[in-house]
């Protein structure tokens, strides 16, 4: 598994959303619209996109095993406190 062009789009904090990411996978699949939550303990969590068809929601995609899920959220959340350390302008308070 190779996880390149890593993109994160802080946004302003909201119900523990902080952020949006999209990476490829294996220099063939664009992945993207992934949410970047809070977790209550402490650090992040990574959240794949759903549809809404009725009342149910629908998985657009999502990892299928724990080690895939471990290793995708390693690297994407690493990303994504990288751009926070180096957000300059702090436009976020922080």
């Amino acid at each position: 598994m190779n996880i390149t062009e890593i993109q994160i789009i802080p946004i302003k904090p909201q119900e523990g959303l902080v952020a949006f990411a999209s990476f490829v996978l294996d220099d063939n699949l664009y992945l993207g619209s992934i949410g970047i939550i809070t977790r209550p303990e402490g650090g992040y969590r990574l959240v794949y996109p759903t549809k809404k068809v009725g009342i149910r929601n629908i998985n657009i995609f999502h990892p299928i095993n724990k080690e895939f899920s471990q290793s995708v959220e390693k690297e994407v959340i690493k990303e994504f406190e990288d751009v926070m350390k180096n957000d300059r302008y702090d436009s976020f308070g922080s």
